[in-house]
C-alpha cells in the first residue's frame, strides 16, 4: 500500500503539493452502468421520456462534472481539461446502459478522480431523468478502467463489466 498524500505531519488534511512534478499527458477512462428495466430502456431509446433526451443530457451532464471535480472532491486540483468523452453501450436485452468517461488533460497531476465523477454524473442524470417510469434502477460497477501519464505511469484494470 502506498503511503497516503493527503494528510500534513500532524494528521491535517491537505492538498497535495504538485509544483515539482513534470507536465505529462494525463489520461484515465472510467466506466459503470445502471440496470433498467425494459419500459425506462424504451422510453429512452424511443427518445419519450418526459424530461427530454436522456443520453444526450447524461453526455452534457457528465462532461460539466469533469470540469467541475475540484468543486466537488475537496483535496482535488483544478485541471485544464483537453479532452472529455462520454460513450455509451446500450443493450436491450440486459436492460443495461453502460457508460464510458475518457478524460485527457497536459498537467502535473492525474485525471482519474474527473473520469470517475464524469461517468458518475452521467449515471445520475439517466436515474434522474427517468425516475419517473421507475426508481429500483441500480447503479454499479464504476470504477477507473485505465490511466496513463505521470510519475506511475501506465495502469490498466481489465475488469469485466458483464
Amino acid at each position: 500500500m502506498g503511503e497516503l498524500t493527503h494528510f500534513d505531519d500532524h494528521g491535517n488534511a491537505i492538498m497535495v503539493d504538485v509544483s515539482k512534478k513534470d507536465i505529462t499527458v494525463r489520461t484515465a477512462v472510467a466506466k459503470g452502468k445502471i440496470i433498467v428495466n425494459s419500459e425506462v430502456m424504451e422510453a429512452v431509446l424511443n427518445h419519450t421520456v418526459k424530461k427530454g433526451d436522456v443520453l444526450g443530457v447524461a453526455r452534457v451532464a457528465g462532461i460539466m462534472a469533469v470540469k467541475n471535480t475540484s468543486s466537488l472532491i475537496p483535496m482535488c486540483h483544478p485541471l485544464a481539461i483537453n479532452k472529455c468523452q462520454i460513450d455509451f453501450e446500450v443493450s436491450r436485452e440486459t436492460g443495461c446502459i453502460k457508460a464510458v468517461c475518457l478524460v485527457k488533460s497536459e498537467g502535473k497531476t492525474g485525471v482519474e478522480m474527473e473520469a470517475l465523477t464524469g461517468v458518475s454524473v452521467t449515471l445520475l442524470t439517466i436515474y434522474d431523468m427517468c425516475k419517473a417510469i421507475d426508481k429500483n434502477m441500480e447503479i454499479t460497477d464504476i470504477f477507473l478502467e485505465k490511466k496513463s501519464g505521470g510519475k506511475s505511469g501506465d495502469i490498466f484494470n481489465g475488469k469485466d463489466m458483464g
